[in-house]
């Protein structure tokens, strides 16, 4: 691959995705794989920014209802939980021999920068891989806010948002419908005119405004980045 597709991504990977076999917390096994799957990538010359969701630790909206705690101090935990994600797969990449920062919405000097855009397309422009953790730093938004907006901010050609184990957008849930039909291609306001449930709608906003497309795929599959970056069509392709 002499010629990616894009030359600068923001991938975003759900929480969840990094469970694993397990039902809470950080399973090693699929961190140490996204950061072969970024190094592959990375190598062909493609830069690298990543959003990790926390949901796998804890999920503001859910888990604060559950505790009795108003809404706005469960997202602060969830956004905690995003830094922890962060320093996981920072120590994969670093073990994969690549140069990673972190940079995060909410400032902890001791693990983390803090977000400065200049500062995080620097580290870009010189191979780095950037990990924005907290989330936006407010209550209210969702790492996929978190990740439109970064996206944005950095430049980014493309959004790639990596699945637990769906292949793409489907016109229905395909865990509860076998016969839900796999959508290649779809508009951004087919996401919020047919209550798609991929990204809250304020994200995919964001992207049409920008027009940043949004690959949507799946995280377990292999070697998915290079087909994305060869422009092999996998997942489901969201733009104008």
């Amino acid at each position: 691959m002499s010629n990616p597709k894009y030359k600068r991504i923001l991938l975003k990977v759900s929480g969840e995705a990094l469970l694993g076999e397990q039902e809470f917390g950080i399973d090693y096994k699929p961190v140490e794989m996204m950061a072969n799957e970024i190094k592959s990538i990375l190598d062909e010359g493609v830069e690298v920014a990543v959003v990790v969701g926390g949901g796998n630790i804890f999920r503001g909206m859910k888990n604060s209802a559950q505790l009795g705690m108003d809404r706005a101090s469960g997202d602060y935990i969830g956004m905690l939980a995003t830094v922890m994600n962060a320093v996981a797969l920072q120590s994969a990449l670093k073990k994969a021999d690549v140069d990673c920062r972190i940079q995060s919405a909410i400032t902890m000097r001791q693990i983390a920068e803090p977000y400065i855009r200049h500062r995080a397309i620097r580290h870009l422009e010189k191979g780095r891989v950037v990990i924005f953790a907290a989330g936006t730093g407010n209550p209210f938004f969702t790492t996929d806010t978190a990740a439109a907006l970064r996206a944005s901010e950095i430049n980014a050609e493309a959004m790639l948002m990596a699945k637990n184990g769906v292949d793409g957008v489907y016109d229905d849930d395909p865990r509860t419908n076998p016969q839900a039909k796999k959508l290649d291609f779809i508009h951004y306001s087919d996401i919020i005119l047919k209550g798609l449930k991929v990204m809250d709608s304020s994200a995919c906003t964001l992207c049409e405004q920008n027009n940043i497309p949004i690959v949507v795929f799946d995280f377990n599959a292999k070697g998915s980045l290079k087909r994305i970056m060869a422009d092999e069509k996998i997942g489901t392709y969201v733009s104008k």
